[in-house]
């Protein structure tokens, strides 16, 4: 997203912008930020694991080999294609990392934790912080453009939508990517309802929320999912 020119994705505006202050790197400053987005995660209970660091450490490396990479000065429909791809392939990568339940990086366990938390959607717990990080970077001067609003307000969604198809399901005694360990008891989550959902969940079907699922053997708080 960053060499499609038509606008960063929220959190990369912050980046760009603390990186014209500083002599670091756009990852260097993403890892050192990653380690401060991990206070928030104190009063969500929840604690960093294998994930979360591999998360910081990868991601750090990833964004500075992708620039290194990737040629600047593209033409407008290779930018138009680097800015979708860049909003659906993070949104999968989310997905497929979070669902694997080796842990969540900092921003995404921010959004788990407080999804779960909440009991609001991953869908607009992600938009939320989107929004809000893009509201801090645009007052520090940071550069917003469409792909920066698109981002914004496409990346929860598209995570939600594949979340559930990616998630890893075995035992409901394996942690879940927001710390908490599911019952399994099976005999209640939350207010279990008729439909198999606590009572006053606001997910349904595909969205998973909080769900009691009988053919697991008992209660996944997958709010995540």
């Amino acid at each position: 997203m960053v060499r499609a020119s038509l606008g960063v994705n929220p959190w990369s505006v912050l980046y760009e912008e603390l990186e014209s202050y500083t002599s670091l790197s756009f990852g260097t400053i993403s890892a050192v930020l990653g380690v401060l987005v991990l206070l928030l995660w104190i009063p969500l209970e929840q604690k960093p694991t294998l994930g979360t660091i591999a998360n910081i450490v990868v991601l750090a490396y990833s964004s500075d080999l992708g620039l290194l990479l990737i040629p600047q000065h593209l033409g407008l429909p290779a930018r138009a294609g680097l800015l979708v791809g860049g909003v659906l392939l993070n949104g999968l990568s989310v997905a497929v990392y979070v669902g694997a339940r080796f842990g969540p990086g900092p921003r995404d366990g921010l959004m788990t934790g407080a999804s779960a938390v909440t009991g609001r959607s991953i869908r607009m717990v992600r938009t939320v912080i989107e929004v809000a990080v893009l509201a801090v970077g645009g007052l520090l001067g940071g550069s917003v453009g469409v792909g920066t609003v698109l981002y914004a307000l496409a990346v929860g969604p598209v995570t939600q939508f594949f979340l559930p198809r990616f998630a890893y399901r075995s035992t409901p005694t394996h942690p879940l990517p927001h710390g908490r360990t599911p019952r399994a008891d099976g005999r209640r989550c939350g207010g279990q309802t008729g439909t198999g959902r606590p009572a006053g969940s606001p997910l349904r079907g595909q969205q998973v929320g909080a769900a009691c699922r009988p053919d697991t053997g008992g209660c996944e708080d997958c709010r995540h999912e």
